[in-house]
């Protein structure tokens, strides 16, 4: 199905820009919502701008221009989580159930969450099953599995059309600074510019991944996958695994004289080591024809053009 129209909350951030663009060219309304500040993609309907926390202005956001669907976006990120739990649990999860609930009252869906395989907790086997229990070990991933129970009792319960990915580590060049699993793209990005990186990780270190342009692609398909389709509240996605030793080389293909070498952090490593390698996805391949566009390689091909632009 193509859409009438969408909210994006976190709409002009570097991902809702893509998925706006994206929408727009097949047809659909973009509506957009995110902090003072920040500018819209063109072409949108309108261009909200205020707190995520402020139930006055969602409302009021609904009701003027009556969105059929949502995509959420609107989130403190995992550094920002640790640093003032409270602040994102009102962000994360208290302000994405009180959306929930006013689209559930206004009839609005698909809801589609964004969310992460931060929702687990570390450890698990290389192939993180579907239906791994999930027992986040930081305020981030807490966050997201509150969203993530609440969302699923509204579809039970009052047939709310919730829609949940988890995304694994995402390989991208607007990746923010203090992401802590963002070092494969802020090592990309270092050997671009000609300066030295340093791996936190071991050679030897990797976790699934997908590249922002599979996450953008995902998020369109499966907002506009249809309904009766969908076998599951959630689902899990996985593209590819590598490592930081495999990314260094390829960095020095394409930049020879690239100064790049290995500093682990024990806390960084671990955390890293502890996420699976591979992520089941089965389901999404089936329900929704979930499939990644961009291999490794592909990837690290997009990059360099996109560095190089």
């Amino acid at each position: 199905m193509t859409l009438k129209s969408v909210l994006i909350t976190g709409g002009n951030g570097n991902i809702g820009r893509l998925i706006t663009a994206k929408l727009i060219a097949a047809g659909t309304r973009v509506i957009s919502f995110d902090i003072p500040g920040t500018h819209s993609a063109d072409g949108v309907e309108a261009c909200i701008l205020g707190d995520i926390r402020d139930h006055a202005l969602l409302a009021q956001t609904l009701d003027t221009h009556k969105p059929q669907a949502i995509i959420h976006l609107a989130s403190l990120l995992s550094g920002s989580s640790e640093a003032d739990p409270a602040t994102a649990w009102e962000i994360n999860a208290t302000a994405s159930i009180t959306l929930m609930q006013m689209a559930a009252a206004r009839g609005i869906g698909p809801f589609v969450f964004a969310s992460t395989i931060a929702t687990y907790a570390t450890d698990f086997p290389d192939v993180l099953p579907q239906d791994a229990p999930q027992w986040p070990s930081n305020v981030y991933g807490a966050t997201k599995v509150a969203v993530e129970r609440f969302g699923y009792w509204l579809r039970s319960t009052a047939d709310f059309d919730f829609r949940c990915v988890r995304f694994p580590m995402v390989l991208s060049p607007f990746a923010p600074p203090g992401a802590l699993t963002a070092y494969p793209s802020h090592a990309f990005t270092a050997a671009a510019k000609g300066e030295a990186f340093t791996f936190p990780v071991s050679p030897d270190t990797g976790m699934s991944t997908m590249f922002l342009e599979d996450v953008i692609l995902s998020l369109v398909a499966f907002t506009n996958a249809d309904r009766a389709r969908l076998t599951q509240p959630a689902y899990n996605l996985h593209a590819y695994t590598f490592t930081a030793g495999a990314l260094a080389e390829k960095i020095r293909t394409l930049w020879p004289a690239a100064q790049l070498d290995f500093a682990p952090d024990a806390k960084i490593d671990a955390l890293i080591r502890g996420w699976p390698n591979v992520i089941e996805d089965a389901d999404a391949r089936a329900d929704w024809g979930w499939q990644p566009a961009y291999d490794f390689d592909a990837t690290i091909a997009a990059l360099k053009e996109l560095a190089e632009g």
